[in-house]
């Protein structure tokens, strides 16, 4: 009889009955790839399980997990924490150790499995104030308690009747997770997510990403943001092979070594790869240059189900034979499909990647909806370039007479933990409001079109969308970063961070003498360089709306200085604060 699947412990189970893979679970140690399989996954989850009945863990205490990078001992201890109805809370690792405080604190967790030094350090200041009764490392570091110690603890397997009590115990309405929302303004929000929101979305979203069994598949963005979580649950429901990068530097070395089937990824690092093979591109000479460039003008055409034509569609296959297939070579050769979330991805990414034979499908969704909504596929028809795709089964989005998007459904968190307030004014009527803007068109595809928080009035009472001028922008290869301000001002301005490695190249090759950032930005001929940029922005847009004036930042924008989330989203009010000077010298 096969295995109904209502709990997020349940995948593994599936995974061996249906599966049951030698790596179901692979992580570098060491310079060398150590694969775990789908039995050793599960043994290893109720060891741990058994070891945290052993210290007392109850159900409903919340127990912490913090990684540097994905592993396999995140998804272990994500299973084997949630088996005896405790709720695991991931942390970002890059936030403040106030942040970690006062995350440990409003969750109450009792213990936390951390990863390395650099998380252990950040802690170990702050463990005092909270109500931490353990914490264990995945390394090995001296004077700290290691996992293995909870993995030893659970080695003698007499109390497992406990643990299948605890987890026969557990419904699809149990609270699963909380998820603090990384947060552009204020104190993250526990978002809490039950067994049977994720699980929903999960089932729900594999019918538009059919994985198939023995797929490989590369994990690098943070475990702890739900859209990764999600795709692992899903990795795992379909019998694709996870492996774990050591880190997004070494993207492209690990997917050269593992040729991964399918990956996920945020717009800003899609960026990133199209960005420094365009630089490649620009290194060429000759016949192979104008191919190049050639082959990119052809792929930011692009239309999917051959809408182009049969001629379109002959010189795609030339240039895919050409150029295209260096594309995927970089990223190991085998990519079928790429999935993006979290934030807009630039159409012409979608164009060029799909050009290149590396779809991107992207989706929509928020910690609160677990997190797909709605998601583009390759078949039925269902990918449309601009869109965030066709809502997906069992959920419902209504558009507001504002135009904010509603979305109803089994994916609807719980609520904010220890926070009625801020949950009553999100859910109503059963709906969940989203703050973000958007509309359904004629075939049903969802398009974003704004989120209703960043629009502002300038003092001429005319309304402003940043993110569409900011989206528009960020194609520039001279801006990395931009943030467009002038609420109550009397026009639109901006602050911009350069993409300072290609902003370098070009000042060496203009014969623009620096000797740092600051003297870069406050160049003459490179401000007015980037006021073209601005130009050719602003013939697109309506003359109220267009930048009349901006400054340049001489560093750049990071999660570690707080310009950005942990998913790379801007802090409006924060960057404002940090460029507060900018800001007077455009408007005072």
């Amino acid at each position: 009889m096969s295995i109904e699947i209502t709990r997020l412990f349940d995948f593994p189970y599936y995974q061996l009955e249906k599966h049951n893979l030698k790596k179901a679970l692979t992580t570098k140690h060491n310079g060398k790839w150590v694969s775990t399989s789908t039995q050793e996954y599960i043994d290893k989850a109720n060891a741990i399980s058994r070891g945290l009945l052993r210290l007392g863990v109850q159900p409903n205490d919340k127990i912490a997990i913090i990684s540097t990078n994905n592993r396999t001992e995140w998804n272990v201890c994500d299973i084997g924490i949630l088996q005896i109805g405790a709720q695991s809370v991931p942390i970002y690792p890059t936030i403040s150790k106030d942040d970690y405080e006062y995350v440990l604190n409003h969750s109450e967790s009792i213990y936390c499995f951390v990863s390395d030094d650099s998380i252990i350090k950040k802690l170990n200041q702050i463990k005092d104030k909270t109500k931490l009764k353990g914490v264990f490392t995945f390394n090995d570091i001296d004077g700290e308690k290691n996992w293995n110690e909870v993995l030893e603890l659970g080695k003698d397997d007499s109390n497992q009747n406990e643990v299948e009590e605890r987890k026969n115990a557990v419904t699809s309405n149990t609270l699963a997770t909380l998820i603090y929302t990384s947060g552009t303004t204020g104190k993250p929000k526990g978002v809490m997510l039950s067994h049977g929101n994720m699980v929903s979305n999960v089932l729900a979203s594999e019918k538009r990403v059919p994985l198939e069994k023995g797929s490989k598949g590369l994990s690098f963005l943070p475990v702890c943001h739900v859209f990764e979580r999600e795709i692992l649950y899903l990795y795992q429901y379909c019998g694709v092979e996870i492996y774990f990068a050591e880190g997004i530097e070494k993207l492209t070395e690990n997917a050269q070594e593992i040729k991964p089937d399918v990956m996920t990824a945020v717009p800003r690092l899609y960026e990133k790869i199209y960005d420094k093979i365009y630089a490649k591109g620009n290194e060429l000479s000759g016949i192979k240059k104008k191919l190049f460039f050639w082959a990119i003008d052809l792929g930011l055409k692009y239309e999917p189900y051959g809408a182009n034509g049969w001629w379109y569609e002959t010189q795609l296959k030339i240039a895919r034979k050409l150029i295209f297939t260096k594309w995927q070579a970089a990223l190991g050769g085998n990519l079928k499909l790429m999935v993006s979330g979290s934030a807009a991805l630039q159409p012409r990414l979608t164009r060029v990647f799909a050009a290149a034979d590396m779809p991107i499908m992207e989706g929509y969704g928020l910690t609160e909806t677990s997190p797909v909504v709605s998601v583009n596929e390759l078949n039925n028809k269902g990918f449309k370039v601009g869109t965030v795709g066709r809502i997906i089964d069992k959920v419902e989005v209504k558009i507001a007479e504002d135009g904010e998007i509603l979305v109803k459904g089994p994916n609807v968190m719980l609520g904010y933990y220890k926070d009625p307030e801020k949950t009553t004014e999100v859910l109503q009527n059963g709906y969940f409001y989203t703050g973000d803007k958007g509309m359904i068109d004629e075939d049903g595809f969802l398009k974003i079109t704004g989120r209703k928080k960043e629009m502002f009035k300038t003092s001429g009472g005319k309304y402003v969308v940043p993110p569409l001028l900011e989206g528009v922008l960020k194609q520039s290869f001279f801006i990395e970063q931009i943030m467009v301000v002038g609420e109550g001002e009397k026009m639109p301005a901006a602050i911009i961070q350069p993409n300072f490695e290609y902003l370098k190249q070009w000042a060496e090759d203009e014969g623009i003498t620096f000797s740092n950032k600051k003297e870069l930005v406050s160049n003459q001929k490179i401000i007015d360089r980037i006021q073209e940029e601005i130009n050719a922005c602003n013939c697109k847009f309506a003359k109220w709306e267009t930048i009349k004036r901006f400054e340049l930042t001489p560093d750049e924008w990071t999660v570690d200085g707080g310009h950005l989330t942990p998913t790379m989203k801007m802090k409006r009010k924060i960057i404002k604060q940090i460029y507060q000077d900018l800001y007077d010298k455009i408007y005072r």
